[in-house]
């Protein structure tokens, strides 16, 4: 979060509010804000935050609709301009001196019967707007005169403005209309006794026939009725519908019953309101708890992939160490008693915090002689699963009890089929042409390609025109 202005939902567990009462406050600021620093300022005093140690500043101050009984707490905050405690069960005007700078008080639909308490509203020297509509004191005669006539400083009321002249003729019957006010005063208060009496006594009915709703049904949860009810379905689904038409029946006379408009009242009702809810709440609670049956074999007996958790996983065959390993990636801060590891012949399955991770091996192994392992730092788990293949291994054994006279012939063959085999031609069908008798024979028959007579040489004679053979000279050779 950034600094700047800004709209922030605090929770403030008011001290005197009973059970889980909270005080929704919405503040308007100019300082920093974080979740964090509300629940250390919260954690540590009770779970109350003192607002006038480190909301000094605040300006507007939003209280509305929480079931507050009485103004407190706030009076530290000076610089406090605009308070909203509307839709409370404020009864009394008080503890509101210290808010100097008070200027705007909204305290619409409380119970706010003392007028008189609006007095001590005297000292907020500049408060100019101030709210009190759908409060018992409005229905007094001369409420508005005596408010007027009390606080010189208001300019509006009850969202109208107040005329000169409105505030003359108040101060001039000031006296009469504040011994009315007193009268009334008193008559509202024993009418509040009565109420709060009436109030406590309704409350101790409810409790009681709550009492007595809890006992019967525990009757019916009986073991014996369990037993009936295990027996004869039908009946307790009767039961059941029976059950949710008298809590019907009570939910509509509960809003349908007249009840006299009091701070009880208004307590009661939103006390019943929680019971609901939480009831509902506790069902749907319940309903979450009941887990859902995996279907982890099939009814013929099918062992199927699992994977609820949604882990990922990698599953290697390590042929070096002849072995299956699963390396499955479970989450690095689970503590390890909630991980279960079970490995079968076929298949392994690990419960990840009740949720099943299933898978089936390729390869059937030793579940005896398994391992598993978690990383200490990416917290995944290594599951080690020899295979079973060396155990079972007839032909092997078979091999091994074979006779010498056997060995000796397959070493023989197998050195036979190493020689690389040569083709051999017969030499009385293929051989190679004799020269000399071929010659022969050609002489013999007279043909053939070979000519023995003597090779006859002849000399060409060129002869010249312009030559003379002289005798004399001899020759060129």
């Amino acid at each position: 979060m950034t600094n700047f202005s800004l709209l922030f939902d605090l929770i403030w567990f008011y001290p005197t509010l009973t059970e889980d009462s909270a005080v929704f406050i919405r503040i308007f600021l100019n300082i920093t804000v974080t979740e964090d620093l509300v629940r250390r300022r919260a954690e540590h005093n009770n779970c109350e935050m003192y607002l006038d140690k480190w909301c000094r500043d605040l300006k507007i101050l939003y209280l509305q609709n929480n079931l507050i009984p009485k103004i407190e707490n706030v009076g530290k905050l000076k610089k406090l301009e605009y308070l909203n405690v509307a839709l409370n069960n404020i009864e009394r005007i008080e503890n509101l001196e210290g808010c100097e700078e008070l200027k705007k008080l909204d305290l619409t639909a409380n119970f706010i019967g003392e007028l008189s308490s609006i007095e001590a509203l005297k000292c907020n020297i500049h408060l100019k707007e101030l709210f009190l509509v759908g409060n018992p004191c409005t229905e007094f005669e001369g409420y508005r005169q005596f408010v007027v006539a009390t606080l010189h400083q208001l300019k509006c009321l009850d969202s109208k403005e107040i005329e000169r002249s409105e505030r003359i003729q108040a101060l001039q019957n000031y006296p009469e209309v504040k011994q009315k006010i007193r009268e009334q005063e008193q008559a509202y208060l024993l009418k509040r006794a009565r109420e709060k009496e009436e109030g406590q006594r309704r409350m101790q009915e409810r409790k009681d026939k709550k009492k007595t709703q809890m006992e019967s049904k525990l009757g019916c949860d009986s073991p014996d009725s369990l037993q009936n009810t295990e027996n004869h379905q039908a009946e307790g689904d009767r039961e059941q519908e029976m059950w949710k038409t008298v809590e019907d029946d009570e939910d509509r006379r509960f809003w349908e019953e007249p009840t006299p408009y009091t701070p009880e009242s208004r307590l009661e009702t939103h006390r019943y309101i929680e019971e609901k809810r939480r009831a509902k709440d506790n069902i749907r609670e319940s309903k979450k708890r009941e887990k859902p049956l995996w279907t982890l074999v099939t009814a013929e007996g099918k062992v199927l992939n699992v994977n609820v958790p949604k882990l990922h996983f990698s599953l290697r065959d390590d042929e070096e160490n002849n072995q299956i390993i699963l390396d499955l990636a479970v989450y690095r801060h689970l503590d390890t008693s909630l991980i279960d590891v079970d490995v079968q012949p076929t298949y392994i399955r690990v419960l990840v915090k009740g949720k099943p991770f299933q898978l089936v091996l390729p390869e059937e192994v030793k579940p005896d002689s398994s391992s598993a392992k978690r990383s200490q730092t990416t917290g995944h788990l290594v599951v080690s699963m020899p295979k079973a293949k060396e155990i079972i291994l007839v032909k092997q054994k078979v091999s091994m009890s074979i006779k010498d006279s056997d060995c000796n012939t397959l070493q023989k063959n197998a050195r036979r089929s190493v020689q690389v085999e040569k083709l051999e031609a017969d030499p009385s069908k293929y051989s190679f042409p004799d020269v000399t008798k071929i010659i022969q024979e050609k002489e013999r028959i007279g043909q053939g390609p070979i000519s023995l007579q003597a090779e006859k040489i002849t000399v060409t004679k060129k002869s010249y025109v312009d030559f003379e053979n002289n005798e004399d000279v001899p020759p060129l050779i």
